[in-house]
């Protein structure tokens, strides 16, 4: 019997260390890459990404790591628990397949389906891997703190790769902004959000100096990227989200209100002399730095293909929209994506598409925001989850973010939105240290 015990702890000692080296491989995956410091001089890149447009060691790397996500979810006793509301997430995913199959370049849409669906899995089993909730902080310090100490290692010793420079072949204009290991700014300036984010939960948690220390070294870095949108949404959130933990009645008026009249003002301003003209009133540039040229191809496309769509992130930088008449008019068929999430999962996946991507990226974490009150799980945690997930459905509505293959803000938008999920239907519950997660209904070890 004692040798049964000790071979049986053991083996969750060796479970429970390979779990986090894999929390860490993913989290460093895709905050850091493995082509960090792109010579964006020679390169032309769209710095969106991590995985697209991949190299071997990348793709090897992603295969490696979520081989081994499913051998963790596979030996964890709360497997049935990963990637919830599942139903939901099978239906939007078998629907994007659809969609791609039936698109006029299946293969490369099937393709990125397939990566989107090995993120999603990967981001599911994410929150499972560390043993406690202080294990989960300190492993988020780490990586945090290799982000940026990283960032910071190139702005100084390697600037020419990580501040764009004004011989470019793409945007020289961005010259003299920071963007770290990252391909564009805005990429680096989103990271850096979420990363003060983390600093701020750390401080809550216990990791007082080091918390700040994370905040004030991501915000600085995030002024110097130059970018505006997300160092406007870093103070915006943060209120947002106060408002919504704080007042019941303004969470759908935040999260649903918010959403559609900031896309109606957008989009309202690419198809309506009216509505440019109100946005010009408020002292914003009713382009929305010449994305409704953008959203106009899009609608356009979007009314010959409204239910089917053009196969998932299928539309842009296809020949059918680069080579076509629309060229001699807009320079906006060069775009890399629609520049709007929600236009975006409209016009690669149809109507069905974008009811499906809604339903899991607003209406579950808005459905679980409701349930965590009559529950004692982590606030801090849950606090974290919800800025997270409230940024990216603000700023789904200038960039798309939603299932990017690759990118550390779409991976930890699919982590907030279960982890939202879990916090509200099970409990963390007391172990060897600090807390684990574990089902209502029944103990986990």
């Amino acid at each position: 019997m004692q040798a049964a015990t000790a071979l049986e702890q053991g083996r969750s000692e060796k479970h429970d260390k390979m779990r986090a080296l894999l929390f860490m491989g993913l989290f460093l995956f895709f905050w850091v890459t493995t082509n960090p410091f792109v010579d964006l001089v020679t390169v032309e890149a769209s710095g969106s990404d991590a995985t697209g447009g991949s190299n071997a060691i990348n793709q090897l790397t992603f295969l490696i790591l979520t081989l081994l996500t499913l051998y963790a979810a596979i030996t964890h006793p709360l497997r049935s628990r990963i990637c919830q509301p599942q139903w939901l997430v099978i239906a939007l995913f078998s629907w994007f397949l659809i969609s791609s199959s039936l698109s006029s370049h299946p293969m490369d849409a099937i393709k990125r389906t397939i990566l989107a669906i090995l993120t999603c899995v990967n981001a599911g089993m994410f929150l499972l891997l560390p043993r406690s909730e202080q294990q989960f902080s300190r492993l988020l310090l780490y990586g945090t703190a290799i982000t940026l100490g990283i960032a910071y290692f190139g702005v100084i010793f390697l600037p020419t790769l990580s501040i764009h420079q004004p011989t470019e072949l793409i945007e020289p204009m961005n010259a003299g902004f920071w963007r770290g290991q990252y391909s564009h700014k805005n990429l680096a300036a989103a990271v850096m959000l979420v990363a003060a984010f983390f600093g701020l939960y750390l401080r809550s948690v216990g990791w007082k100096k080091s918390g700040l220390a994370i905040v004030i070294l991501s915000v600085v870095f995030l002024l110097q990227t130059g970018g505006k949108s997300s160092t406007a949404m870093l103070p915006l959130i943060l209120t947002l989200q106060w408002i919504f933990e704080k007042f019941r009645w303004s969470r759908w008026l935040i999260a649903v209100g918010g959403i559609l009249a900031f896309n109606l003002l957008a989009l309202g301003a690419a198809l309506s002399e009216g509505f440019r003209g109100l946005i010009a009133s408020l002292g914003v540039d009713p382009t929305f730095t010449n994305r409704t040229d953008i959203w106009k191809i899009a609608f356009d496309a979007i009314a010959q293909s409204p239910i089917l769509g053009y196969g998932f992130q299928g539309f842009w930088r296809t020949a059918d929209i680069t080579q076509s008449s629309a060229g001699l008019e807009t320079w906006a068929v060069k775009a890399f994506n629609g520049h709007n999430a929600y236009v975006d999962a409209l016009l690669t996946t149809g109507i069905p598409g974008l009811i499906l991507t809604v339903g899991l990226v607003v209406f579950v974490p808005l459905r679980a925001v409701g349930r965590l009150g009559a529950f004692s799980n982590s606030p801090a945690l849950s606090r974290l989850f919800m800025r997270v997930w409230l940024y990216v459905i603000y700023a789904g509505c200038l960039e798309v973010i939603f299932f990017q293959s690759g990118s550390p803000i779409c991976f930890f938008m699919l982590v907030s939105i279960f982890g939202l999920e879990m916090q509200s239907r099970m409990s963390l519950v007391n172990g060897a240290e600090g807390a684990t997660w574990g089902r209502r209904t029944v103990s986990a070890v």
